[in-house]
């Protein structure tokens, strides 16, 4: 059953009101920001340790929660939940975190990354398509739903994508696909990994029985590298 996240500790205003969300801090106290956006299961402790990882490696990390404060671990629930939030109001959210990031003392940098697993990858690519130069990178783990953009024409962003080979949720044809279609509309830089793995191959809360901790570990690696070298 659906429960409320214990991990909002930030809120931020967004144009019809607010957002809450998730901020974890480097000890250093600042550095350059990343945008961590939730699969469909909501703001979990998986996507809560996503950010404070990102923060362990220098950076400002800002997960929005999407559902408003409700989390579940029931796939059948997760789905009418990522069914339920239009792309339009998860887009609206993003875009109030990308300006309340990129306005925060601590964040070093003057554009930001994103990342994201499952839905949140497509929001990823939704996110990099409306913010244009506010995102240098975009980091999109198998993403899937609704978000997905049907045209990529606004990317600035470098693009890194971890697809699954034996993704039943989104068949790697048709990942090759996507990774074609942003290089051709968006002339920005795009290089995808594809791993012999299942879908969400990199949570480690494991809920569909996919998780495979060598090859998480071999993907963060490449994420954390690009993420690195593109925000600034």
């Amino acid at each position: 059953m659906a429960e409320k996240t214990p991990h909002q500790n930030l809120t931020f205003p967004v144009a019809d009101g607010e957002a809450h969300g998730y901020l974890a801090v480097p000890d250093s106290g600042s550095g350059p920001g990343v945008i961590v956006i939730q699969e469909w299961w909501g703001l979990t402790d998986h996507i809560k340790d996503v950010a404070d990882r990102l923060a362990a490696e220098g950076f400002v990390a800002l997960a929005p929660d999407l559902y408003g404060g409700w989390i579940t671990h029931d796939g059948e629930e997760a789905g009418e939940m990522m069914s339920n939030l239009p792309a339009a109001e998860g887009a609206q959210k993003l875009a109030g975190a990308v300006d309340h990031l990129l306005a925060r003392e601590e964040v070093t940098s003057s554009t930001l990354g994103a990342i994201g697993f499952c839905m949140g990858g497509g929001f990823v690519l939704a996110l990099a398509a409306q913010q244009g130069e506010k995102i240098s990178a975009a980091v999109p783990f198998y993403g899937v739903g609704q978000a997905v953009p049907q045209t990529y024409t606004g990317v600035r962003a470098a693009v890194q994508g971890h697809y699954a080979e034996q993704d039943e949720m989104y068949p790697v044809e048709q990942a090759a696909a996507q990774e074609q279609q942003i290089r051709e509309e968006s002339g920005a830089p795009v290089e995808f990994f594809y791993y012999d793995a299942g879908h969400a191959f990199h949570n480690d809360e494991n809920l569909i029985g996919t998780y495979d901790p060598e090859l998480a570990q071999l993907a963060w690696g490449r994420a954390v590298d690009f993420l690195r070298s593109k925000v600034s």
